[in-house]
């Protein structure tokens, strides 16, 4: 009788794509596919003959697109697994997410130049210059100072989508993030310091560089120097690129934050022949990719919704998929060919703030978004590299059984062999949940509350944590990195971060030194 009540719960569940947190009753999710011994050793078999059958793609490529996932650690990637899996009302255990198919893949290690757990800034940096560097700086090697704007000049590190435009391909940086933020900044920016968004936070943080007109981060897109210019740029940010006088389209209470009277959405179009701006749903999808050359989207004046929340959004926002596919379908009319980024921004920033769903649903937003590249493209002529800049905190702890709510408290396997539906407790007599972190927002001190299902699977709840602190902190350890298509194999072993650009730019045909 107890096993139907079970399944009972599990039945109505998975009604819901967020059901796991609607009951009150601990939930375990099926597994349901056949599972024997020999299915064991067929799977093994099997995987071992496939990879027997992958073949070295070592040619030139015409197309490289990198996917970022910030903050994307492997407890994240495992995490997010399992729960793209329990969303289907299965176990999770046994998903895959689209990228974790590619044949190829290596660790990545993250540290840099004088950091060894680092940010976004010199981790992109790596990534897209092929040179490590130092902390809070974006695409200029390690001999630059801090905030030092004067030492900026003949220490700029060359970005793959500068080598690109230059050599006449088409480029491409889509973020959830704001396009000034540290990681798509990377791809066409050189400053002292990330947080030099628009001329504004220059003037705040360093007045003598404002005095002497050091370029922001937002004025170095529009003003980028190499080709013809980006292809496609779009994500969030908008106030960093209008003045301070012009009120938000999306927003009338908000209004630009630019000091120096510049509309950089206006000078977009007027640069550009062919060209567009958008900055709702309705726009993007009234865009034409055999039309428009140009593209520059803006969806929020900060950072785009968390992928949980973007339908809430009464402007509408489109989804990294739908992104991806509009940025692929422009960035084909060169028969050239091109280079795209597209960076999962948020997964970070749902880290920091010690919530795990959100971050981990942008995760699976980030892995739709691949398998939409892997649709659109050939891979006898592209190469596809998926990897994260650094890591977090993230923790998955206990002994949870097979199938256990991957958001939820946890519940072992008893004594009996059987799952248990009284959740595991600490030495402090409470529950504890499988998520966490080692520090963060969520700390609860000594006194830790008796915690139930309903509130640690309210899509709100803060996942407890070690240490207490405002913000989550980034880890140290490894990424992963994953890799299909032309010169996907050079993808293998302990890499360092900056090899990456040297996979990209040999598979493209760039930046050897003759």
């Amino acid at each position: 009788m107890k096993r139907k009540l079970l399944v009972l719960i599990q039945c109505a569940a998975i009604l819901s794509p967020f059901a796991l947190g609607q009951s009150s009753q601990p939930i375990r999710y099926p597994v349901k596919r056949a599972e024997t011994p020999e299915t064991w050793r067929r799977d093994g078999w099997n995987a071992v003959d496939r990879a027997k059958t992958v073949k070295f793609k070592n040619k030139k490529a015409k197309n490289v697109i990198l996917f970022i996932g910030d903050g994307m650690g492997v407890s994240t990637l495992t995490a997010a697994r399992i729960l793209e899996g329990q969303l289907r009302g299965e176990s999770g255990e046994e998903n895959r997410l689209s990228f974790e198919e590619f044949p190829f893949s290596a660790l990545s290690k993250t540290y840099q130049v004088n950091q060894q757990t680092a940010d976004s800034a010199p981790t992109m940096s790596a990534i897209i210059t092929g040179v490590k560097t130092e902390e809070g700086v974006v695409s200029v090697d390690q001999n630059v100072r801090l905030g030092d704007y004067r030492s900026v000049a003949g220490n700029e590190a060359k970005t793959l989508v500068e080598y690109a435009e230059e050599a006449g391909l088409s480029t491409g940086v889509v973020s959830t993030a704001r396009l000034t933020h540290a990681t798509p900044a990377a791809c066409y920016s050189h400053v002292p310091h990330r947080d030099w968004e628009s001329d504004v936070d220059i003037f705040n943080r360093r007045k003598e560089a404002w005095e002497a007109k050091f370029p922001d981060i937002a004025s170095q897109l529009i003003d980028f120097k190499y080709g013809d210019g980006l292809e496609v740029a779009m994500g969030g940010g908008r106030a960093n690129f209008i003045p301070k006088e012009s009120k938000d389209p999306e927003y009338p209470v908000q209004s630009g934050k630019r000091l120096d009277g510049r509309d950089l959405t206006k000078e977009w179009v007027t640069k550009y022949k062919d060209s567009a701006f958008v900055w709702n749903k309705a726009q993007f999808d009234a865009i034409d990719p055999r039309k428009t050359k140009h593209l520059f989207g803006l969806f929020e004046p900060s950072h785009m919704k968390y992928d949980h929340d973007r339908s809430k959004d009464a402007a509408g926002e489109p989804s990294l998929s739908e992104m991806t596919a509009k940025s692929i379908d422009i960035l084909s009319n060169n028969r050239k060919g091109y280079f795209l980024m597209v960076e999962g921004g948020r997964i970070d920033h749902s880290h920091h703030d010690g919530s795990a769903l959100r971050a981990l649903t942008d995760t699976i937003a980030l892995s739709n978004a691949v398998r939409t590249a892997i649709s659109k493209v050939n891979l006898d002529e592209t190469l596809i590299i998926v990897t994260a800049d650094h890591s977090h905190t993230f923790f998955i702890q206990g002994y949870p059984a097979r199938g256990n709510n991957i958001l939820g408290l946890v519940h072992e396997i008893n004594e009996n062999g059987e799952f248990d539906e009284l959740a595991k407790t600490g030495s402090d007599g409470k529950p504890l949940t499988t998520v966490g972190y080692a520090n963060g927002p969520g700390a609860r001190g000594a006194e830790r509350p008796n915690l139930t299902h309903d509130q640690v699977t309210d899509p709100n709840y803060k996942q407890e944590a070690g240490i207490p602190m405002i913000s989550e902190t980034h880890g140290g350890e490894d990424v992963a990195i994953f890799a299909t298509g032309v010169n996907a194999h050079l993808i293998r072993g302990s890499m360092e971060q900056n090899w990456i650009f040297y996979v990209m730019a040999d598979a493209l045909r760039l930046a050897r030194r003759k």
